[in-house]
Parts: C-alpha cells; sequence; structure tokens
C-alpha cells in the first residue's frame, strides 16, 4: 500500500432520512357509504449505520466520497397501510476507527469488532394516520401527523492502526528497514528523516504457520506531544499496539537518553501508553564488535534493568529469529 492510499483522518457529513406523513383517508367501498378513517402511518427515515469490516486497512473509500445521505419514509396511505421505510446508509470502517462529532470533537464510539454496528444518526419517526384519531365525538378525523425529520451531522472517522507490535524510534533509526526484512512489507526507505509519512504494516511470519503484525510509524522527536514533527497524526497509531518495540541505532551518542526521550514524549501524549509491555532493540549493530557489545550491554543493564534489549541489524540479518522470539514471547505472556 503506498503512502497516498493510506488515509487515516476523514471528515464526513451525514443525513438521516425524514419519516414518511400519516394518510388521511377515509374508507369508501360499494354498499358503504360511511366507513370511517383509514390512513395509515408514515415509514421511518433511514438511519446513518457505521459498521466494523476485517477486511479494511485504510479510510481511503471516504477520501472522494463525503456526503451520505439516507433515504425518506414513504407516506401512508389507505387501508391502514404503512409507507415503507427509508434505506439505510452503512458506513464501513476499518477495525480500530475512533468515530467523533467534528464540532465538539467529543468521541461517540469506536468500532473494534467485525460487523459491529452503531447507529450513528436515527432516521425521522413516520407520523400517524387519522384512523389512530378517531373517537366517540371525531368519528372523521381529517388529519394526520407529519414525519419527524431527520438530523443532519458532521462527523471525524480517525484510524488508529490495529497491530501487535509498534515500531517507535527517532526519523531515521531503521525502521522501515526492519519492517521490510521481517515481514513482506514494501515501505519506502532512504537515508534522511522522516521518509514515512505514514504507517505501514505487515505480517510477521513465526514457527508452525503462526504470525503476528507489526506497524512501522513515522519517527518521534522530541516535541511530539506538543505536535512537533508529525506530532498528533502517528502518535495516536501506538495506543492500539499490544508491545511497543523501541529502535535505538547503535552509533546513537547516547542510547539511555534517546530512550528516555522517547518514553517522556509517549508518556505526554498519554500515560496509560507506558503500561504496554515494551522491548528496545540496537539496531546497526553490525557496525560493532564483540567487546564494544559487552561494555554497553553492561551500561545498559543499569540505565534500564527492567526493560529488554537486544543487539540487532537489519541488513546483516544479526538476532532477527531471536527478535522473533522475544517479541512472541512478550506478546503471549
Amino acid at each position: 500500500m503506498t503512502e497516498g492510499n493510506f488515509v487515516d483522518y476523514v471528515k464526513v457529513h451525514l443525513s438521516s432520512g425524514n419519516g414518511g406523513k400519516g394518510s388521511v383517508h377515509l374508507h369508501r367501498e360499494k354498499y358503504v357509504a360511511k366507513g370511517g378513517p383509514d390512513g395509515g402511518d408514515g415509514g421511518r427515515g433511514g438511519h446513518v449505520i457505521v459498521r466494523g469490516n476485517k477486511n479494511l486497512w485504510t479510510l481511503i473509500h471516504y477520501k472522494f466520497k463525503k456526503h451520505f445521505k439516507a433515504g425518506h419514509g414513504e407516506h401512508g396511505s389507505k387501508n391502514r397501510s404503512t409507507g415503507a421505510d427509508g434505506t439505510d446508509v452503512y458506513l464501513e470502517v476499518p477495525l480500530g476507527t475512533v468515530i467523533r462529532n467534528t464540532e465538539t470533537n467529543q468521541v461517540l464510539f469506536e468500532i473494534t469488532e467485525d460487523q459491529e454496528e452503531r447507529i450513528i444518526l436515527e432516521g425521522g419517526k413516520g407520523g400517524r394516520g387519522n384512523w389512530h384519531f378517531k373517537s366517540p365525538t371525531n368519528q372523521t378525523p381529517r388529519y394526520a401527523q407529519p414525519g419527524i425529520p431527520g438530523q443532519e451531522s458532521q462527523i471525524t472517522l480517525e484510524l488508529k492502526v490495529l497491530a501487535d507490535v509498534g515500531l517507535v524510534g527517532f526519523p531515521n533509526a531503521g525502521k522501515s528497514t526492519l519492517l521490510s526484512v521481517m515481514t513482506s512489507a514494501k515501505p519506502k526507505i532512504a537515508d534522511y528523516e522522516f521518509t514515512t509519512l505514514k504507517p505501514n504494516l505487515g505480517i510477521v511470519e513465526y514457527r508452525d504457520f503462526q504470525s503476528f503484525v507489526m506497524a512501522d510509524i513515522p519517527g518521534i522527536i522530541e516535541g511530539a506531544a506538543e505536535g512537533k514533527g508529525l506530532g498528533h497524526y502517528f502518535l495516536r497509531h501506538i495506543e492500539r499496539n499490544a508491545t511497543l518495540l523501541f529502535l535505538i541505532p547503535a552509533d546513537s551518542n547516547d542510547i539511555s537518553q534517546e530512550y528516555q526521550i522517547l518514553l517522556n514524549e509517549l508518556k505526554k501524549y498519554n500515560p496509560e501508553l507506558l503500561d504496554k509491555r515494551r522491548f528496545v532493540a540496537i539496531s546497526k549493530s553490525d557496525m560493532l564488535d564483540e567487546e564494544l557489545i559487552q561494555e554497553m550491554s553492561a551500561e545498559l543493564d543499569k540505565d534500564f534493568p527492567d526493560t529488554p534489549y537486544l543487539f540487532i541489524s537489519s541488513v546483516a540479518q544479526m538476532g532477527l529469529q531471536e527478535l522473533k522470539d522475544k517479541l512472541w514471547q512478550l506478546l503471549n505472556e
């Protein structure tokens, strides 16, 4: 999937259907001169319904079509016939989509299960026909209820990527390279910062035909929680990942400091992110010799004793199987 096709934020305008009018009709047939009122009820207007679809990965189908209108209910007719209900409109969304009111930014609900349906706008109720209003003192009412008009609203669809493992790191840390080596994904790779502008997903094949999903998320910079760099456009994707894999290059000036900056940005954005399982991978380790790896390991044991880490190299295929084992173990704890 190319970057231009990954759409994770759209605004759409919705309208539910109007209810049909109740009928004003007096029954007439041969030999029945005054059959009384028999006007039927109007049909309800169509609902606007959001439905989860596990086969969708993006909101690209709402990139160019942004207005959705449900059908109106039909009017009632004679012989107490109720008008047909208006046609419902379904908005198919990928799992992990959050629905907000655009004006208030309030979260209405989120879709996390396949075929889960939520009515976002109800259609107007149909009006009652005149036969409902007959009484001993008013045996031929010549009035009925009009239908209730539908509703209008503008909503924001916001996709948070559902993945088992999320890659977290500074720009140019080697996240896209690792994803391309461990999965069949083909992310854009280059030697400049912010090569990745949209999340990329890949399926990591594990032993015995098992697999898990890994997400490459655009790089974090200091101040991302306040909106610097790509800010909130990518931090929300991390909320859906079960395990966070921090990727820090071996040639970093201070690995521990870089790790703390990344943790601080996640904490400022959402403190609950620190409750997720974490693992640190020291990338580009093919440039280190065995003695240097031992020295760095001794320092890392002191700096973050509670977080497991591993030296890897995507290019040299170093430590990747062990990394898969560690991640699988974390995911199944």
